[in-house]
């Protein structure tokens, strides 16, 4: 999603002086302004094409949208607000941002089709659905209180003996919840009325779902939370089902049942997930929920890029400061403090890490070590040794990948650096 910075201001409605331009109307796409504090987010939802425009800006560009030529709405941001505006400069940061029409035509708004599955999203959202969803974890909550062994616990990642029905259990029962976490997004986005996608893709050697909420920025800020938390609100809601459908799987001695074991493994996996959202040096779907609260535009980024450069000026390595202009005058406010703040997310990795992960990991070891100790030739033995090799297999391989990506990418910088010396050596 793109969204504007301190580089989409219009470049000089503040002074300078009017050009004369061809007193002819300027045709525009369908552009959203949706106000923030003093500054107005102005969109194009159909390129997902948006600026951070002050609210002069803004309003220039609203009566050019209405149909004003250029050289009569320069005189009237003049009278409007006692300066004048270099209109050519602002039409050419319009035309850079995608807001005119190349081929110059008026815009006739097509008949609207109606949004797929939009309907859908309005009924998960409705008031008797979140009615349900409160009902399912207060029954879960109420259940796991009067039963221990419902709450979450690494162990439960074991439902089997075999390493590999456990690696490979885990892994495809996963994609549907994920997918079904990605979901809750699109359906959000769509009840907006926003043509938000879901889409399959990977990252190494990992199937990922993600969901693109073109538009968003075309919102009223209040209603951007609801899409940010749904996936969530959908994590709690399934983690609650899985428990209970393990709770009335038992068996008649009140052991787990083989599918009472893996909905369990299952909800663990998803409270993983839900911890994992707390990570908001990740970009996670908390962090978006913080930075709409703050009203920032790029609030990661400009961040971080402050709390590097603090770091290298303590170093005295002026040559790795980033340029901080490049960021809204807010977000840099806001990132002076917030930098420092983001850091936490490493102490929710690491509580993941020891409670969850490390646990799990230990346990599986031992597991393939004690299945290997029968002797090579035995089911039990195979099974442990492919499990560790999976098992390895999934920290060394993503990390060799990676280490070869920034390998190639610079190589790539190198290359591009070198080129143009060599031509001027040439002539």
């Amino acid at each position: 999603m793109r969204t504007g910075c301190a580089h989409s201001h219009p470049a000089g409605p503040y002074g300078g002086k009017v050009r004369v331009v061809d007193d002819v109307r300027i045709a525009f796409h369908e552009l959203s302004f949706v106000p923030e504090g003093d500054e107005v987010v102005v969109g194009r939802v159909d390129a997902d094409s948006y600026a951070v425009l002050p609210g002069d800006g803004a309003a220039l560009l609203m009566e050019m949208t209405r149909g004003m030529p250029p050289e009569r709405a320069a005189r009237w941001y003049e009278d409007t607000y006692g300066e004048q505006v270099d209109i050519d400069e602002f039409l050419e940061t319009l035309h850079e941002l995608g807001f005119v029409r190349s081929d110059g035509s008026s815009e006739k708004s097509a008949p609207e089709r109606p949004l797929p599955l939009r309907w859908l999203g309005e009924a998960a959202f409705s008031p008797p659905a979140w009615v349900l969803y409160g009902v399912v974890f207060c029954v879960w909550l109420f259940t796991a209180v009067n039963n221990r062994d419902l709450l979450p616990s690494p162990h439960h990642i074991f439902f089997a003996d075999s390493l590999l029905v456990v690696q490979f259990g885990i892994i495809f029962g996963q994609l549907p919840l994920v997918f079904l976490h990605e979901a809750f997004h699109m359906l959000a986005g769509r009840r907006l009325g926003l043509r938000s996608r879901l889409s399959i893709s990977n990252r190494y050697l990992y199937i990922v779902f993600e969901t693109q909420m073109n538009g968003l920025l075309s919102v009223e800020r209040r209603k951007r939370y609801l899409p940010f938390l749904v996936g969530m609100v959908c994590d709690v809601v399934v983690f609650g089902l899985l428990g209970l459908a393990a709770h009335l799987t038992r068996a008649d001695d009140g052991t787990f049942s083989l599918t009472g074991r893996v909905c369990l493994a299952l909800a663990f996996t998803v409270l993983m997930r839900f911890a994992w959202q707390f990570q908001l040096y990740l970009r996670t779907d908390l962090y978006y929920v913080f930075a709409t609260a703050l009203n920032c535009h790029d609030l990661h980024n400009a961040s971080t890029a402050l709390l590097r450069n603090r770091i290298w000026r303590l170093l005295r390595r002026p040559e790795r400061l980033v340029d901080e202009e490049q960021w809204t005058e807010y977000d840099r406010r806001v990132g002076r403090w917030y930098g420092p703040f983001i850091s936490l997310g490493i102490l929710a990795m690491l509580l993941i890490t020891v409670f969850g992960s490390l646990p799990v990991a230990v346990q599986y070891v031992q597991t393939a070590l004690r299945s290997m100790g029968g002797g090579v030739g035995t089911p039990a033995f195979w099974d442990g040794a492919l499990g560790l090799l999976i098992l390895v297999n999934w920290f060394v391989t993503p990390a060799y990948l990676a280490r070869r990506k920034r390998r190639q990418a610079r190589q790539n910088s190198a290359r591009t650096v070198a080129e143009p010396v060599t031509s001027k050596g040439v002539n």
